[in-house]
């Protein structure tokens, strides 16, 4: 009896005072642990797994700032009302990490819903994903397992010297693989695409490319060696499709947040850079704009 009311007590979260009691751990929740191999803690319904970036010796504009400060990342799940998990989490990473975790995040099937920076003057500068998935507890473990795996284990890969020597971009061909024709401004050679499909309105006013609902790919450097920088303007269901078909070009993504506040329907922005023979960089931005429009 004793066991029995032992366990009741701290089966239930409660607060007192402020402070929520830990409630005992489901064991599905524990398995999940396992499967991790990290810590964690259960309270108010939610598992909360800590993924601290203790590895990481930060300073912000010269001060040391200790993990706690802003640099310990989590996964959390809690039940839905059909029984089945709902995961969301905050990753801190590494500039060279970022894009590795994605592919690994989403090549098993897990959500990425922002990526942004919280610090100016961080040293090492380092990036927070936001992760979103939903399923069993132990099939959510297994597919985030893999990004997580990557953190504090990847290598920065060696930069090659630029040079503005070699065949003149062939902006012709470049338009004819996108699609979409440009304009030259000095070596830089732009292609925007508006999101006319959308008829965003605010206040009555036709929210349109210039007023920022675009899609753009900025080009420079030659036929061989060229680098690309752009923005993509996504509804929340082609985030993810926009994100996969950029990463499987090798065109590493830097930011995911809104451009706007208030607007209908909610478009979210994706930033994004990339090096290479300028053919394969139109195609990696087509493979993208490819994923727009489609119902």
């Amino acid at each position: 009896m004793f066991h029995s009311l032992r366990l009741t007590l701290v089966t239930l979260a409660f607060c007192t005072s402020g402070v929520v009691i830990a409630q005992e751990l489901p064991s599905d929740y524990q398995d999940v642990l396992k499967v991790l191999d990290r810590k964690g803690d259960f309270k108010g319904g939610v598992l909360k797994v800590n993924i601290p970036r203790n590895d990481l010796k930060m300073t912000i504009q010269g001060v040391p700032t200790p993990t706690p400060f802003g640099f310990g990342g989590w996964v959390s799940l809690t039940k839905a009302s059909d029984g089945m998990d709902v995961m969301m989490g905050d990753l801190v990473l590494l500039q060279d990490e970022v894009n590795p975790v994605m592919s690994a995040l989403l090549d098993h099937g897990i959500e990425v819903t922002a990526l942004h920076n919280h610090f100016f003057w961080d040293e090492p500068h380092v990036y927070y994903m936001h992760v979103h998935g939903m399923g069993k507890a132990s099939e959510l473990a297994h597919s985030v397992k893999p990004g997580l795996d990557l953190i504090g284990h990847v290598t920065a890969p060696a930069v090659t010297p630029f040079s503005a020597k070699g065949t003149p971009m062939d902006t012709a061909k470049l338009a004819k693989i996108v699609g979409h024709d440009g304009e030259q401004s000095g070596d830089v050679y732009k292609i925007t695409v508006g999101r006319d499909d959308l008829d965003m309105k605010e206040h009555g006013a036709v929210i349109n490319s210039r007023m920022g609902l675009n899609t753009w790919a900025a080009f420079t450097g030659t036929q061989e060696d060229a680098v690309i920088a752009g923005d993509v303007a996504m509804l929340e269901g082609e985030v993810a499709p926009v994100l996969k078909a950029l990463r499987k070009s090798g065109l590493n993504v830097v930011a995911i947040h809104h451009h706007m506040i208030g607007e209908q329907p909610v478009v979210i922005f994706l930033h994004y850079w990339g090096r290479g023979p300028a053919e394969k960089l139109a195609a990696g931005f087509k493979a993208g704009l490819d994923q727009l429009g489609k119902k």
